[in-house]
C-alpha cells in the first residue's frame, strides 16, 4: 500500500494506447531499476502514485502497475490475460467429471525472442510447473544481478513487433487485463471502427460488469485516491469505450481527477477515404464526449493534422523515427507523457490532478495542447541561462497534439516541466565581475531562471514550472531514435562523438541508450481554440515540454 502518496488509476484503451502504454511502463521500471549511484539525483518521482503492493499465492511480493486495459481478441499475441506473476497450475479447478474428456486449443504465438530473455532475468519456471519471480528488493523492482558476467540483452527489432505486447518488459496484475472477444484485432471483418460501436460495449452488462468489478478492487485498497488518467485511442471505436469509460468514472468518484490523453497514430494515408471518415469522426466525437466528463482532455499525435487533409508529421531535430511505425510513435508519446504526468507524482510538494486541471481550464474549456522538446538542446560548456538566452523569441517546444496553427489564439496558463540537468548547469558559471549577458545569468537557482524566462517570454500567461533533477530515462526495447549529434548524456555535440554514427553502435554498461540520462522536456497543455485540420505552423528546435491553456482571440 502506498504510504501516504496520491495514487492514480490508469486505463489504457485501444491498441495504439497500448504501444504507448507499453513504452510508458517500460520507462517507469527503469526507473524503479535505477542503480544505486552516487552520481544519480535523489528520488523525486514517487512510484507509489502509479504502482501497487501485492503478494503472489506462494507469499512472494510484487509490485505492479495500478493499471486496466482494454483490447481487442487477437491483440496479446503470447500475452496471458492472466499475466505471469501468480500462475499457478497446481491450483487449477479439479475436474469432478469421470467421463471422456476432449480438449480444444488454440494455436499458441510463438513468444517474442526479447521477452524470452527478459523471463529467464527475472523468474524461473519450476520443474513442479510454479512461476517464481526473484525477490523484489523493497517491494520495488527485480533485484540487480548476482552473477558476474550478465547475458548480453536480446534487442527487440522493428520487424519483430507486431503487438504491443511484444515489448512489454513489465508484468501485469491479472485483474489489469480485460479483453473485448467480439471484435477482432486482426482482419477486415468484426473491427471496433465506430465510435457508437465503443459506446455500446460499455452498455453491455458482461463488459460493463468486468469494469466495475476492476475499479472496485484497485479503488479501493488506495488511501489517498487523487483520479484516473486514461490513456484512449481517439481514432477508432475506442473512442467511445473511452467516453463511457470516463461517464463512469465521473458518476462514480465525482471530485476525483480525470485527465484524458487521446492518442492517435502517425500520418495517414489518403487512399483510404472511408476510413479517413472514421477517423475524423471518431476524433471529433471523442474530444467532445470526453471533454464532457473528464477534468483535462489532451490530445497527443505525432501527425501535423487531425482533419481530412494529411500534413507531414512533427519534427524533431535530433530524432530519426520512423513516422508510419507505431512502436517508434508510441515511444516518442509515451516519452513525452513520462514528463508532462511529473507535478502530480513529484514526491515532495505534488500538483494534484484536480489543481492541475483547474489551472489549465478556462471558461469550462478543457481541451488542451501539448509540446515537447526531446532532447533540450544544451551543449557541454552551456548552462541553463545560456541555452534559454539563444533560443531569443522562438518557441522552444514542438506541437504534440496535431491542433493546427496556434497563431491567433492567447495562452493563459502553461504546466512547465524542465528535466535531466545536472545542477552544475542550472546557473551561470560566468566568473565574479563579468558583465551579465541576460538577466537570466543573475539567478541564483535553475528554478528562478526557468520562472523568469517564462515570464519574460509570456508576461500575462500563468505558468507552473518544475525543473527535476532525474533524466527521462529509456531503456531497451526502447528504438534507436537519438542522432549522432547527441552525447551519451543527451547533451548536443558541436560534431559527432568519435566512432558513432546512427544508430549508436553501442550501448552502455547498464543497457541504456545514449541519451538515457538527458532528455529535457518542457510541455504546454492549454485549451485548444478547436481549430482541427488546419495547417500547422513550422516548428522550431526547442528543449522544453510543456502543458498549455489557450484560447482563441476572436472568443
Amino acid at each position: 500500500m502506498a504510504r501516504g502518496s496520491r495514487e492514480v488509476l490508469t486505463l489504457q484503451l485501444g491498441h495504439f494506447a497500448g504501444f504507448v502504454g507499453a513504452h510508458w511502463w517500460n520507462q517507469q521500471d527503469a526507473a524503479l531499476c535505477r542503480p544505486t549511484d552516487a552520481k544519480e539525483p535523489p528520488g523525486e518521482l514517487c512510484p507509489d502514485v502509479l504502482y501497487r503492493t501485492g503478494r503472489t499465492l506462494h507469499g512472494q511480493e510484487t509490485y505492479t502497475p495500478r493499471l486496466i486495459l482494454m483490447d481487442l481478441k487477437g491483440s496479446l499475441s503470447s500475452l496471458k490475460q492472466e499475466g505471469g506473476l501468480y500462475r499457478d497450475k497446481q491450483l487449477d479447478a479439479a475436474i469432478a467429471w469421470q467421463g471422456k474428456l476432449t480438449t480444444h486449443k488454440e494455436e499458441i504465438y510463438p513468444k517474442n525472442p526479447y521477452l524470452q530473455d527478459l523471463l529467464s532475468a527475472e523468474g524461473v519456471l519450476n520443474s513442479d510447473d510454479i512461476w517464481r519471480v526473484k525477490s523484489i528488493p523493497n517491494g520495488k523492482g527485480p533485484p540487480p544481478f548476482t552473477t558476474t558476467t550478465t547475458p548480453k540483452p536480446v534487442i527487440p527489432t522493428e520487424g519483430s513487433i507486431r503487438v504491443w505486447s511484444d515489448f512489454l518488459r513489465v508484468h501485469l496484475h491479472p485483474r489489469s487485463i480485460c479483453m473485448i472477444q467480439k471484435y477482432n484485432h486482426d482482419g477486415e471483418a468484426g473491427r471496433l471502427e465506430a465510435f457508437g460501436q465503443g459506446e455500446s460495449i460499455l452498455k453491455e452488462h458482461k463488459y460493463l460488469e468486468e469494469l466495475e468489478d476492476r475499479l472496485h478492487f484497485y479503488v479501493e485498497e488506495c488511501d489517498y485516491l487523487q483520479g484516473f488518467q486514461i490513456l484512449c485511442d481517439l481514432h477508432n471505436g475506442f473512442s467511445g469505450v473511452g467516453a463511457k469509460a470516463a461517464e463512469l468514472l465521473q458518476d462514480e468518484y465525482s471530485g476525483r481527477g480525470i485527465i484524458t490523453w487521446g492518442l492517435l497514430p502517425g500520418p495517414y494515408r489518403l487512399g483510404e477515404p472511408q476510413k479517413n471518415i472514421y477517423r475524423l469522426l471518431n476524433t471529433a466525437f471523442g474530444l467532445v464526449h470526453l471533454s464532457a466528463h473528464s477534468s483535462l482532455v489532451c490530445p497527443l499525435s505525432l501527425g501535423g493534422s487531425l482533419g481530412l487533409h494529411p500534413e507531414p508529421p512533427v519534427n524533431f531535430p535530433h530524432l530519426q523515427y520512423d513516422a508510419a511505425l507505431p512502436f517508434h510513435c508510441g515511444a516518442i508519446l509515451a516519452t513525452a507523457l513520462d514528463t508532462v504526468t511529473v507535478p502530480y507524482r513529484l514526491c515532495s510538494s505534488p500538483v494534484s490532478m484536480v489543481h492541475l486541471a483547474d489551472m489549465l481550464n478556462f471558461s469550462g474549456k478543457k481541451v488542451v495542447t501539448a509540446g515537447a522538446t526531446i532532447p533540450f538542446p544544451l551543449v557541454p560548456s552551456q548552462s541553463l541561462p545560456d541555452t534559454l538566452m539563444q533560443l531569443g523569441e522562438a518557441t522552444p517546444w514542438t506541437p504534440l497534439s496535431a491542433c493546427g496553427d496556434p497563431s491567433g489564439t492567447c495562452c493563459f496558463a502553461q504546466s512547465v516541466v524542465l528535466r535531466g540537468l545536472d545542477r552544475v548547469c542550472h546557473t551561470s558559471q560566468l566568473t565574479p565581475g563579468t558583465p551579465l549577458p541576460s538577466p537570466l545569468h543573475a539567478c541564483t537557482t535553475g528554478e528562478e531562471v526557468l520562472a523568469q524566462y517564462l515570464q519574460q517570454q509570456q508576461p500575462r500567461v500563468r505558468s507552473s514550472s518544475h525543473l527535476l533533477l532525474t533524466p527521462c530515462k529509456v531503456v531497451p526495447p526502447y528504438p534507436y531514435l537519438f542522432s549522432s549529434s547527441l552525447s551519451q548524456q543527451g547533451l548536443v555535440l558541436d560534431g559527432p562523438p568519435t566512432g558513432a554514427g546512427f544508430p549508436f553502435p553501442s550501448l552502455r554498461s547498464s543497457g541504456e541508450h545514449p541519451s538515457a540520462r538527458g532528455p529535457l522536456l518542457l510541455f504546454i497543455l492549454e485549451p485548444d481554440p478547436g481549430r482541427f485540420g488546419q495547417r500547422s505552423r513550422q516548428t522550431r528546435p526547442a528543449a522544453l515540454g510543456q502543458l498549455h491553456g489557450r484560447w482563441s482571440g476572436t472568443g
